[in-house]
């Protein structure tokens, strides 16, 4: 899903003539963490709030123009990669531009974030399940097969971690009875991280823990 039907231009964006008392009404009037600006029509980058609120008000952006960062999303970016943006840079407005680099709008990152709580990930009813597995071991496919063959359909499935040559992997199944499906991940060697209250192997283990303290307390 592009974010084209999600360009905000309500505000008119900042020109290097523009005062810093200008910018910090904006920024006092709105709860951006940084704001576009343009040149001659053209976008050169944003300035972030905290560099605004400490310089001269009486000066203009081209006065500060070393501050700007160029970060910018385009038009037909699809909200995951868009998403990537507003993380990679900390901010929670994207100027968007057309292919020829003009400057159209806006994005926020609330908007961004609707999305993604609009999708199947998130929207549908399901269980979830955090397997670990080898970062070289483990096979999206031999996941997707085993969740398959207990005719679980998946809605989502990610790396939500990598450390110490071990995978994290997040995945959203289209059924909440999971047991037997977290028993043949362990029978293909993942372990599963998350907690849940049905799955049997962990009540076997405090079970026989359980019995192993009675045994040694005799």
């Amino acid at each position: 899903m592009s974010i084209e039907n999600y360009i905000a231009n309500d505000i008119k964006i900042c020109q290097l003539s523009d005062t810093i008392g200008e910018l910090k009404m904006i920024f006092n009037e709105q709860s951006f963490s940084y704001f576009p600006v343009e040149n001659d029509g053209e976008y050169i980058g944003c300035i972030s709030k905290n560099d605004a609120i400490s310089f001269d008000e009486n000066k203009t952006i081209g006065d500060f123009q070393y501050v700007l960062e160029g970060f910018f999303a385009h038009e037909d970016n699809y909200w995951l990669e868009t998403l990537d943006i507003f993380a990679q840079n900390q901010t929670n407005i994207l100027p968007v531009l057309d292919s020829e680099n003009k400057y159209l709008g806006y994005i926020t990152l609330s908007s961004i974030l609707n999305l993604f709580y609009s999708t199947p990930f998130l929207n549908e009813p399901g269980g979830i399940i955090v397997i670990e597995k080898g970062y070289r071991d483990y096979s999206f496919s031999q996941i997707s097969q085993i969740a398959e063959s207990h005719n679980a359909g998946i809605l989502g499935m990610f790396i939500s971690s990598r450390a110490n040559d071990l995978a994290q992997i997040t995945i959203k199944l289209s059924t909440s009875s999971l047991n037997e499906i977290l028993q043949t991940y362990r029978r293909y060697g993942y372990t599963i991280i998350s907690e849940h209250q049905e799955d049997n192997f962990n009540k076997k283990l405090i079970d026989r823990s359980e019995y192993l303290d009675k045994y040694l307390n005799i």
